[in-house]
């Protein structure tokens, strides 16, 4: 015992012996790497990982690529905490794998577990038999040095296991402590209080990853059955029309405006692009246009659909014939290379449509996934959490086109002549 007064917290309180301290130290290690399973994962290292790819359109690999740069960092210098997103089977469990490795290698300290995985070892300690305690085991996993949880949202959301990973999560946040998070999910659909953690940018560092399966390499993963893309392949940037002698001088500017605004969006696509009028007025030819721009230039083919149509291909998948599961579908679309979401507001405006539209869409703002809207509804007619999301000045730019209905080529206004406003 240490020599300290009484009332001091370490009074009477048995500590181990100096002598004992690197066994224990060894043990702990050991209990850590029992916990971890990493044996099951050797493969999983920097140097069997493909940041290439396979078969990846180049905005892919290029993804790909930062994903495995951003864990080399963490690697190298674990500070703060790295979310991993993505699909099944898209390298982000190998590269949380790859992080415990190159850690162990230097002498280190990580825990790696799967969080379902987690909430058994926990649960097992209530046992009878069980060789180590609750607050032993639970206190060694919130304070683990380096902590991975793999496949967050994984786990049987009982109130329990809210609790359990809460804690953890909580504890590890106050403490800024190193960690690695991997998820299917996107942060709407997670717990509040978890997701409210993983929403600050000031420790938490979100990395998308849009590499579709592994396993499915070799299949031309640019292509996607959802896209109606071929449909619109005359409408380009060229063949846009500025309706001269039909517009007024501020209608026309307007529209110019808009030509402008879509090219700037395909050039470069970042963020949102959100294109407001009436039917017909021009903007899902624009829409279109800058899918066909990317098509051109060798990107990442953009899935671009209706909003009735990505509703119904969602619905489409609780048919017992269906041969593509809910997730999957689900996981497809809202992890796009480039969305091009065409006639928001046109779908059924049921809470399950809803609901779904926001999970996607919510998905996408958070992970800086490249989107295109276009509506006729004016923006304080859009749904109120999707309108928040487009009114953030530093991810969405909405460009309001007041050009009337196309009325075909020479198709004068009549009353306006050219050049008034």
């Amino acid at each position: 015992m240490r020599d300290v007064p009484v009332g001091h917290p370490d009074f009477g309180r048995a500590i181990p012996c100096q002598c004992k301290q690197a066994e224990i130290e060894r043990r702990r290690l050991a209990r850590l790497r029992t916990l971890s399973n990493l044996d099951t994962l050797q493969h999983m290292t920097f140097d069997t990982f493909r940041p290439d790819g396979i078969g990846l359109s180049e905005e892919r690999r290029r993804n790909l690529q930062a994903a495995y740069a951003a864990a080399l960092r963490f690697a190298e210098r674990p500070e703060g905490w790295l979310l991993f997103m993505g699909g099944y089977g898209c390298g982000k469990t190998h590269l949380a794998a790859a992080i415990a490795h190159a850690r162990l290698a230097r002498g280190d300290s990580a825990l790696f577990i799967v969080v379902p995985d987690l909430l058994d070892y926990l649960r097992a300690t209530f046992r009878p038999n069980s060789p180590v305690g609750y607050d032993e085991r639970f206190e060694a996993i919130r304070q683990a040095t380096l902590l991975i949880l793999d496949d967050l949202g994984a786990q049987a959301t009982t109130p329990w296991a809210q609790e359990k990973l809460y804690q953890i999560f909580n504890y590890r946040y106050n403490l800024r402590l190193p960690t690695v998070i991997t998820t299917n999910q996107s942060l709407d659909e997670m717990e509040i209080r978890v997701r409210s953690r993983l929403s600050d940018p000031a420790l938490v560092q979100i990395v998308p990853i849009l590499a579709p399966d592994f396993r499915h390499a070799g299949v031309d993963a640019t292509q996607s059955e959802l896209s109606t893309l071929a449909l619109h392949s005359a409408q380009t940037f060229e063949s846009f029309d500025l309706r001269e002698g039909e517009l007024t001088a501020a209608e026309h500017r307007n529209l110019e405006g808009a030509l402008a605004e879509a090219r700037r969006f395909a050039e470069s696509p970042r963020g949102w692009l959100v294109l407001t009028g009436t039917y017909g007025c021009g903007k899902t030819h624009l829409a279109a246009a800058i899918a066909n721009y990317q098509v051109a230039i060798g990107r990442t083919r953009p899935l671009f659909i209706v909003t009735p149509d990505l509703l119904d291909h969602l619905r489409a998948t609780f048919s017992p014939d269906s041969v593509v599961s809910y997730d999957k579908r689900f996981e497809e679309i809202r992890n796009a290379g480039l969305l091009i979401l065409d006639d928001l507001g046109t779908e059924s405006a049921t809470p399950w449509a809803r609901e779904k539209l926001f999970q996607l869409l919510n998905h996408r703002y958070v992970a800086l996934l490249p989107t295109v809207i276009t509506t006729s509804n004016a923006i304080d007619q859009i749904e109120p959490r999707l309108r928040t999301r487009m009114l953030d000045a530093t991810r969405c730019t909405v460009y309001a086109i007041e050009a009337p209905a196309y009325r075909g080529p020479g198709a004068a206004r009549k009353g306006r002549g050219r050049g008034r406003a």
